[in-house]
């Protein structure tokens, strides 16, 4: 099985412009996520797909594999698919690039649920306790059934916890995917769905597009960075 991890990497996000190119430690968050998805050894290449010059020119400091998207992209989805169509390959992760803490484990897990012939799509999701987390719409949270399939993402409180006499775990969603390839072709054939427009979640299309996504628990993942908070967040926890 052919696996390549694709990193859309847009350069002016709009909750935080320009964050893949702040610094964490000593390298650019851009650059520390390419070189740990690099670092895990699952892939047959690691390709970083940009709209900016300045990313572009910022991986090929490391040597990287990045290339350049030429059309306008509602979802990192989209931007990766625009490659993705003419490479050879049976299962594609996509990586966001505001993810710096990448491990090997969870993408292995990732990776493996391809074994399953029935899985045309998969995720991560880590426990989510802090509750001032749980109430932030910046942490998308996942419902999964009993075989971890996800039943819904959001970013209001789910599930909302109405009876207060039970345990009631809570999953963030961690923006890693997998696809084969030809699911990852379908999402982007597909308009902007009703409720991946109203939440701001693009996964939430294959959903409504009747595609299930395998979710898989995960050990604590670090930080995604959406905001400067986080950003200092990432940075101590480094």
């Amino acid at each position: 099985m052919k696996q390549i991890a694709m990193i859309p990497a847009r350069y002016a996000a709009s909750r935080f412009p320009g964050k893949l190119m702040q610094p964490l430690g000593d390298k650019s968050v851009i650059a520390t996520v390419y070189l740990a998805t690099k670092s895990t050894g699952l892939f047959d290449d690691v390709i970083v797909v940009t709209d900016s010059e300045i990313i572009f020119n910022e991986i090929k400091k490391y040597n990287g594999h990045v290339v350049t998207s030429t059309k306008p992209h509602e979802s990192g989805s989209d931007r990766i698919a625009e490659i993705a169509a003419a490479l050879d390959a049976d299962v594609i992760i996509n990586v966001q690039g505001d993810t710096p803490f990448v491990k090997k484990e969870p993408l292995q897990k990732l990776l493996d649920q391809f074994k399953d012939e029935s899985v045309q799509v998969g995720s991560l999701m880590q426990v989510l306790e802090d509750e001032s987390f749980i109430a932030d719409p910046n942490y998308v949270k996942v419902c999964v059934d009993k075989n971890n399939n996800a039943l819904f993402f959001s970013r209001s409180i789910i599930p909302y916890p109405r009876n207060k006499n039970i345990p009631i775990t809570y999953y963030e969603h961690i923006g890693i995917y997998a696809f084969r390839k030809q699911a990852l072709l379908n999402f982007t054939s597909w308009p902007l769905s009703p409720l991946e427009e109203a939440e701001k979640i693009e996964c939430l299309r294959y959903l409504e597009n009747g595609i299930p996504i395998r979710m898989v628990i995960t050990d604590y993942m670090g930080v995604e960075i959406d905001t400067p908070e986080d950003l200092e967040r990432a940075a101590a926890l480094l």
